[in-house]
């Protein structure tokens, strides 16, 4: 039987990033908004702690950064929009690192180049680090002592701060896996990674199809948590019938692609896939394969945080360029989803109390899932981005916030492909079903796969 879609509403207008209910009028308000700022901060440190300082240095294409950029990054931006703003008597760090850690904000000021942060050998980590407490320690301070009726309008930025940090927690460890597997000791990021305890490792759901009807419904974001701008504003949307897959591609399936022929078919390629193929697509060592297989003594091997592992057949696929997913899908008789395909089955089928392969697992890699599935679909949240056929453009209706801080994500709706559902990666309570990701075709170093329509 199709699941239904949910009923129409009127779409709000644009308003910018949502603004959370956290009081600040009492005590606890305040503490509880101090706790917050401290558990994500601390966590970015946390991530960082494994590598070294040589590990935290390296830039190895020009879509990663180095871990110490991300930490002084993320600083940087609540010295800038916060802090320098709106704490009276805030002393700047250091008058350079404006320049050094502004990422792309034109309105901001001129930055270094993003290419070249791996020349960066100044600021070293520990002056980094010594920035990180300085910001965390003006943070508390203005937390703590600042009017209610000042503080309370900034609370919305604060935790965009935070959403911010987090989107940066999850490129740390995408960066510093490509830094990781660049290196000719192929050196893990962490040993004591483990497959998901419990988890069948050579048995995946059998592939099948869920139905669901067409019509009028609505997607974006549309309650009172936090959202980005470009999830805003909820409109409605018409779709026709359509079924989507029970989980993700797997790795099996992909091999099944490679020894079908699947890289060399031009016919299964868009242009510009097939001649991103024919550069050399952007497998590490050389493979015509996704990004970290390597074909070791006879058998598929893939890198991960925890170093090389056999490839598990049954695990979701990881590491996929746009191009590779629509081939990949099109040799499969399918397509790929477009957005609101897949923000409606996720809202029809998520069952809030389950709990996703992100960040908090500890997996640190796509894994065969531990339980059943939430009314026929496994793994919509966590794992792996999933590839849609949508293209990153506006609402409508859709407008920037005003100033700076309006260029975080309505200059870069042109040219790039949404992705849905986070990944193992995604921090603790940085997803939901209107959370919209977003890359360039060609970018595959994201835990990024793809999941069947028809």
């Amino acid at each position: 039987m199709p699941l239904p879609v949910r009923p129409v509403r009127s779409a709000a207008p644009g308003r910018g990033m949502a603004e959370p209910a956290i009081p600040v009028e009492d005590d606890g308000g305040r503490a509880a908004l101090g706790a917050r700022i401290g558990a994500v901060r601390r966590l970015s440190e946390s991530l960082a702690a494994p590598l070294s300082a040589e590990d935290q240095q390296v830039q190895t294409m020009d879509d990663v950064s180095p871990t110490k950029w991300h930490l002084a990054h993320v600083s940087w931006f609540f010295e800038t929009f916060v802090l320098g703003p709106y704490a009276p008597g805030y002393e700047v760090f250091h008058p350079r690192y404006g320049y050094i850690f502004n990422s792309y904000y034109e309105g901001i000021g001129p930055r270094h180049e993003r290419p070249r942060r791996g020349a960066l050998t100044r600021p070293p980590l520990a002056d980094v680090l010594r920035y990180r407490r300085h910001v965390d320690d003006a943070l508390d301070r203005f937390v703590a002592e600042t009017a209610a009726d000042v503080l309370r309008p900034l609370v919305p930025l604060i935790v965009l701060g935070l959403n911010h940090e987090q989107q940066h927690q999850e490129l740390l460890l995408t960066d510093i896996k490509h830094v990781l597997a660049s290196q000719p000791l192929h050196p893990a990021y962490r040993d004591d990674l483990t497959a998901r305890a419990g988890a069948a490792p050579d048995l995946a759901p059998q592939l099948a199809f869920v139905e669901f009807m067409g019509g009028e419904h609505v997607i974006g974001a549309d309650g009172d948590g936090f959202c980005f701008d470009n999830e805003t504003p909820a409109h409605a949307v018409l779709t026709d019938e359509f079924t989507l897959a029970n989980r993700p591609v797997t790795n099996g399936e992909v091999v099944a692609f490679i020894e079908g022929g699947g890289y060399a078919t031009a016919t299964l390629w868009l242009a510009d896939g097939w001649a991103w193929v024919e550069r050399g697509g952007a497998n590490m060592w050389g493979e015509t394969a996704p990004m970290y297989w390597s074909r070791r003594d006879g058998a598929w091997r893939e890198f991960t945080l925890g170093g090389f592992r056999p490839l598990d057949p049954a695990a979701p696929a990881s590491h996929l360029s746009y191009y590779e997913a629509d081939a990949i899908a099109r040799f499969l008789e399918a397509r790929l989803p477009t957005e609101a395909e897949w923000e409606l089955a996720c809202r029809l089928t998520h069952a809030p109390g389950a709990e996703p392969n992100l960040l908090a697992a500890g997996l640190l890699h796509p894994a065969v899932p531990s339980g059943g599935p939430s009314r026929g679909l496994y793994q919509m949240l966590g794992d792996v981005w999933e590839w849609t056929a949508s293209a990153y453009a506006p609402y409508p209706g859709f407008r920037a916030a005003a100033g700076a801080v309006g260029e975080y994500n309505g200059k870069f709706m042109v040219s790039q492909q949404v992705l849905r559902g986070g990944s193992c990666a995604t921090p603790p309570g940085h997803i939901r079903a209107s959370y919209r990701n977003f890359f360039y075709p060609h970018q595959s170093w994201q835990f990024s796969g793809l999941r069947l329509a028809r």
